[in-house]
């Protein structure tokens, strides 16, 4: 694997991955960074395709050329919301998101990272020990420190002690790709139902003539099978033709375990940061790998990274956490709906929340109340 004495390794080439790398030779040209994958690039990974502009401002702080990011779609400038109860709103972004395939925007990452002085090498990680204030990876590289971000079924997560997701705590989601018709272009759709709540489907318009399209829903007992989450997606959004449709797991935040044990740094997917309310995960997965990369560098880069990632994160976890508990009940998320339909600023907040590190303000609290008021309480 190009040597055997490294800074920084990173396993997993994805965005957190690779933005990890980038921060790291950002903070520390001169650090030796290896960049492992178990898969060549350009590759697909099942995933909505949203990003948030947040993601692409931590992007562009590292210097990476956003515009080259997403050469070959168009940005996304409207949201309509149909809540489960069929409550519905429809704004401009305040901020217009983007929606590039992971097939590109990943290739397009790791090149950055390349570009930057990150060393790529396939190889599929099976064991980590941690020894001498070093981490041995697969008994035969040598790294300072390393960073899992492998993803939802991060091999570095296990190996590191920071065991799996809890009971609740995980989502399952299947995705695939069709024309964008009938669907208004530049528009991302998102459609809730009460049936297998939380659950919704979504339309994300890539730009080029298609459109990704999904369904995902929270894993309570027994999963879903394919069969059945096909079905539901159907249900929902009566005009998609048959579609292949690939599924994956979402491990939410609200299941996260601790994102540094000794000289392994958890970041993205593999510390299960992912939103519960949305299931966005690619703006988690850039800052934190952002940060990890950063802390990386550091003389202590457990403490570092927890600190950058509480400042950054901490409290739009812990609201998000509850509201998590909070939407559980239906007649909310109708209310909220409601609320970003009447009032602009709920809406903002309401985007902030679910795309970027959004919190639960006054003013926010004070929308959903006076929707309440206008609809009448549920009983």
């Amino acid at each position: 694997m190009a040597g055997t004495d490294w800074d920084l390794v990173v396993v997993g080439a994805g965005p957190a991955g690779s933005t990890a790398a980038i921060a790291a030779l950002r903070a520390d040209p001169s650090a030796r960074v290896l960049l492992l994958d178990a898969a060549d690039f350009p590759r697909d990974k099942v995933c909505g395709d949203g990003v948030a502009p947040h993601a692409l401002d931590v992007l562009a702080g590292l210097g990476v050329p956003v515009d080259e990011l997403a050469a070959g779609t168009r940005p996304v400038t409207a949201l309509r919301l149909v809540s489960p109860r069929g409550a519905r709103a429809g704004r401009d972004f305040a901020r217009p998101a983007s929606v590039i395939p992971r097939v590109l925007l990943d290739a397009r990452l790791v090149r950055a990272a390349r570009d930057a002085g990150a060393v790529l090498r396939r190889h599929r990680v099976r064991t980590l020990v941690q020894q001498d204030g070093a981490v041995l990876v697969d008994g035969a590289v040598r790294a300072r420190t390393v960073i899992g971000a492998d993803g939802a079924e991060s091999v570095v997560r296990r190996r590191c002690g920071a065991g799996g997701a809890r009971a609740g705590t995980i989502a399952i989601a299947l995705r695939g790709y069709t024309g964008a018709e009938p669907w208004p272009a530049g528009e991302q759709r998102l459609v809730m139902a009460t049936a297998h709540w939380p659950a919704y489907a979504w339309v994300f318009p890539v730009g080029d003539g298609t459109a990704n399209v999904g369904y995902g829903e929270l894993v309570r007992g027994t999963p879903p099978t394919r069969a059945e989450l096909t079905a539901r997606l159907h249900d929902l959004l009566p005009d998609l033709p048959p579609v292949p449709l690939r599924g994956h797991r979402l491990p939410l935040s609200p299941g996260r375990p601790r994102v540094a044990h000794g000289r392994v740094l958890l970041a993205g997917d593999a510390a299960s940061l992912i939103n519960p309310l949305t299931g966005e995960g690619i703006y988690y997965a850039v800052l934190s790998g952002a940060l990890a990369g950063a802390a990386a560098t550091t003389p202590d880069p457990a403490g570092s990274y927890r600190r950058s990632l509480r400042h950054r994160l901490g409290r739009h976890l812990r609201h998000t956490d509850v509201l998590a508990r909070l939407t559980r009940r239906p007649w909310l998320v109708d209310l909220a709906t409601a609320a970003a339909r009447d009032d602009r600023r709920a809406f903002d907040r309401l985007v902030e929340i679910g795309l970027g590190a959004g919190t639960l303000d006054v003013p926010l609290a004070a929308a959903v109340i006076t929707a309440a008021a206008r609809r009448g309480m549920p009983s």
